[in-house]
């Protein structure tokens, strides 16, 4: 079993917390905050439903107690508001991430890095220049959340379970993100194939898929979550210990992560997401996915949307 550090102990670190403590993944969770009251009661509230699962150990700890950590996950930053692009938190989380790294890795060295705080792709970044570890142990969430909505999106028009359903967002998480739909699968065929396929058996009940339609929800739902009830949380934090649960596997996964980008699809020195893969041993490459000319000049774009927020930022 494994230590995982959660840095951060609001919405989102408290609910990875508590999500990780009700999985057979970590034997020691470390929970960190600067607000010193808060994470004492979020590690009390989550320790006292532990006693229906196998013992664990939670703590609210201090950057010290994250020694041998196999996993820190930062989530600390200010939370978007209502109305708020993920683009206008940047220099202020930028600010909290450059206090946070020399203190963080000075203990856990030889972690791997989930970034978690937004703007998620523009922070992974950040960390990747200024932490001095080795790319390979540092992994932004990306689009894993925005792939889970547009998965959860085509299993409600397709009817048809989530598992079964092969399909990615590429790009930042926010608002130039996109759906390459070349390479968007049910089980082994084209989304449009299999349309085609439910209508000659008689499939009433399923529609014609409006892409531009499901890449707007996609974008828009993190605002919309926002919107009704001020915070998003559940969502991030399963996808965030699915995460973890890959790390800590025996094998590698192809998970849409952001981390450097080297070249592929004609971009370099950002960090967004494409088919990455990852494992037990953190980023171990690029899958080079098929795309078609425009969907990768959408990439293209997304990286140079990133830039220009970098170009503006103090690292």
């Amino acid at each position: 079993m494994s230590k995982i550090t959660v840095i951060g102990a609001g919405s989102v670190g408290s609910t990875i917390a508590y999500t990780l403590s009700h999985e057979e993944i970590a034997s020691e969770i470390v929970l960190i905050d600067i607000n010193k009251e808060k994470v004492l009661g979020e590690v009390m509230d989550i320790e006292q439903g532990t006693c229906f699962r196998d013992p664990i150990s939670i703590i609210a700890g201090e950057y010290e107690d994250a020694k041998d950590s196999d996993i820190v996950i930062i989530t600390s930053g200010m939370a978007r508001k209502p109305g708020q692009t993920r683009i206008e938190l940047t220099q202020t989380n930028v600010d909290i991430l450059k206090q946070i790294t020399p203190e963080i890795v000075k203990y856990a060295p030889k972690a791997l890095y989930i970034i978690v705080s937004n703007p998620v792709d523009i922070l992974t970044y950040v960390f990747t220049k200024i932490s001095g570890l080795p790319e390979n142990q540092i992994i932004g969430s990306g689009t894993i959340l925005d792939t889970a909505r547009l998965k959860c999106g085509l299993s409600e028009h397709f009817k048809i379970a989530q598992k079964n359903i092969h399909a990615y967002v590429f790009g930042e998480h926010g608002d130039t993100s996109f759906v390459p739909w070349s390479g968007a699968y049910i089980s082994g065929v084209s989304v449009d194939e299999y349309y085609k396929l439910m209508k000659s058996k008689g499939r009433d009940d399923i529609e014609e898929l409006d892409k531009p339609a499901m890449e707007e929800y996609v974008r828009k739902s993190g605002g919309k979550v926002i919107a009704n009830k001020g915070a998003t949380f559940y969502a991030v934090s399963a996808a965030v210990c699915n995460l973890c649960g890959t790390l800590l596997a025996s094998s590698d996964s192809i998970k849409t992560v952001s981390s450097m980008m080297h070249g592929e699809y004609g971009i370099e020195d950002v960090c967004l997401s494409t088919l990455t893969i990852v494992g037990p041993n953190g980023v171990q490459g690029k899958v080079p996915m098929r795309m078609n000319k425009k969907e990768i000049e959408k990439l293209q774009a997304s990286a140079n949307a990133l830039k220009a927020v970098i170009a503006e930022i103090e690292l």
